[in-house]
């Protein structure tokens, strides 16, 4: 079965307005079966909506729409669909009694304008709305069914989910599951050209597994999709296919079960009793607040020395001033001697240093702009790499986070015991 999501409103074609609720019905109709093809953000556009609408019409199993259901002139959702679908609007009396009831509750006479969500398609289901005035309304035709919601997510989201109980589990008998396996430390290309001849032949199995490489700025994602009625079958094949890949793919799978990169981490430091300190130049502080952004983090987090300065990575890390004279601040020895220095003065198990060129400027054709020097320092000694990152300012500041935790998470895996 297949669904179309449409998001009304022109506040959402702004920087200023983002669509979340796409998201949240995309999880609901992915647990019951649903196979979402198309997101779409439209105006408050009469003509646009009504042509949107009638275009899916025999062409998708499930239109979810969002917004447009409100009391002013630009809520034009009903207007449209009643176009699209050829059915006058119709007063429900029963809708307009209870939006009348809402404002009395609340010691208010219902303004005028509130009566046009009281109009509904003709033969359209109406779902109460508990948290606010504008119904739910459900229709179909020609084998394709309108679930049409109201914008705000407190409103939304209820009503998505009595429509889930009640009026779609009707229409189909299979689930889809989904898997997402996250890696980091390689590039895409590299990823695909590891796993495409693994996961390329389950597409055509008889319990089909589809996979989507994603990538994103520190990581990539492959998310694996079975749908089936039989969910014990396809959770079974869908963790052979994860177990498959995660030793094709170690050690840069990092995560199977949704957890970022800093919570694995966290949940490695307790494992292991380990504590860490960090000492961060061109991240300013990055490192430390991703570790911290973990709840109960000062288990395992002792402190963070954010030194820009050359004087500050004497003062305060014990780098010798000769050692920065030779070989300059963005450099191997200058990031193991960071790295040594904040687990010193900390007492932590592990201590972090990052050193680098964030950029715009400041770079040379030796030591372009993305380059970065990441250091650790435990009791097994330190371990030093340099990377070269490439894009804007901030990017190249995720990055160097995303790989001192990378390389944390690598040390600490190695100390815990099968």
């Amino acid at each position: 079965m297949t669904a179309w999501i449409l998001a009304v409103g022109s506040e959402l074609l702004t920087p200023f307005k983002v669509d979340t609720n796409s998201l949240a019905i995309t999880e609901a109709l992915n647990a019951i079966g649903y196979d979402v093809r198309r997101k779409v953000v439209l105006a408050d556009d009469l003509q646009a909506l009504t042509d949107w609408f009638a275009g899916a019409i025999g062409r998708t199993d499930l239109v979810v729409c969002t917004g447009g259901l409100g009391p002013t002139a630009d809520d034009l959702t009903r207007d449209a669909v009643a176009r699209a679908l050829g059915r006058p609007l119709v007063p429900d009396p029963s809708i307009l009694a209870r939006i009348e009831a809402r404002f009395q509750s609340r010691g208010r006479v219902m303004p005028a304008i509130n009566a046009r969500q009281a109009l509904v398609p003709d033969g359209a289901i109406a779902m109460e709305n508990t948290q606010g005035t504008a119904p739910g309304l459900w229709l179909s035709t020609e084998g394709t069914s309108f679930l049409l919601l109201p914008g705000p997510p407190r409103e939304m989201r209820p009503l998505l989910t009595r429509a889930i109980e009640a009026l779609i589990p009707s229409a189909h008998g299979v689930r889809l599951l989904r898997r997402v396996i996250k890696l980091t430390g390689r590039p895409e290309s590299e990823v695909d050209a590891i796993a495409q001849p693994i996961y390329g032949p389950w597409a055509t199995a008889a319990l089909p597994v589809t996979t989507t490489i994603l990538a994103s700025l520190g990581q990539i994602e492959l998310h694996l999709t079975a749908t089936a009625a039989d969910t014990t079958a396809a959770t079974a094949v869908l963790d052979t296919s994860v177990a498959t890949l995660c030793a094709a793919l170690a050690p840069s799978v990092y995560s199977t079960d949704g957890r970022t990169l800093e919570v694995v981490v966290a949940d490695l430091l307790r494992a292991t009793r380990r504590t860490v300190a960090t000492a961060e130049s061109c991240t300013g502080g990055l490192l430390a607040s991703r570790l911290t952004d973990v709840p109960g983090s000062s288990v395992y987090f002792r402190q963070g020395v954010v030194s820009y300065s050359n004087e500050a990575k004497q003062q305060y890390l014990g780098v010798p001033e000769a050692l920065l004279a030779q070989h300059g601040a963005v450099s191997a020895p200058v990031a193991v001697a960071m790295a040594d220095g904040i687990r010193a003065a900390s007492g932590a198990d592990v201590g972090l240093g990052i050193t680098g060129i964030a950029g715009p400027d400041g770079g040379s054709a030796e030591k372009p702009v993305g380059t970065v020097v990441i250091a650790l320092s435990s009791h097994t000694g330190t371990r030093c790499e340099t990377f070269r990152f490439v894009g804007p300012r901030e990017m190249v500041k995720f990055q160097s986070a995303q790989a001192a935790l990378n390389m944390l998470r690598l040390a600490l895996e190695g100390e815990v015991t099968p």
